[in-house]
């Protein structure tokens, strides 16, 4: 009794407030402001407030809650597992076997991770330039900043 009460004063109230707003020419706030006023008196007609009350001095209803709580804690965790792992055990399963049968492509006449062909030497002056230069960039950017 005293919830819908207090409802239905909270939604008079915002109804109030959402006059003065539109008193005041600001209408898409005031039309807002209205919506979110009438929630709670929905609540009290719909019968919402009643069952809430009812559910919240209920012993019952408080271990329902915690059970839910406990199997969300359950699947939560067994998702973060699983995600660790790799993927289901099905996934696992099937990766594992292509695993055993060689990485081959289909169409290959050769296994495609076996030894490549790198060149002997590498030019060794190619990355430092590229290296200098990001880093003359950056001191020019701290230079301007004055850092």
């Amino acid at each position: 009794m005293i919830a819908e009460t207090v409802c239905s004063a909270a939604a008079a109230a915002g109804l109030g407030i959402a006059a003065v707003t539109a008193y005041r020419k600001r209408f898409l706030a005031a039309a807002r402001l209205a919506a979110y006023s009438l929630v709670p008196l929905g609540l009290v007609m719909t019968g919402t407030v009643q069952w809430l009350a009812d559910t919240a001095f209920s012993p019952t209803a408080w271990a329902g809650f915690g059970v839910l709580g406990a199997a969300w804690l359950l699947f939560s965790s067994t998702r973060a597992v699983e995600r660790r792992r790799g993927g289901t055990r099905k996934e696992r399963k099937e990766a594992k076997a292509a695993a055993q049968r060689g990485a081959v492509a289909p169409t290959a006449s050769a296994p495609s991770l076996g030894p490549g062909t790198r060149p002997a030497t590498r030019p060794a002056t190619a990355p430092r330039s590229e290296s200098a230069e990001d880093f003359s960039d950056i001191e020019a950017i701290l230079k301007k900043h004055g850092i």
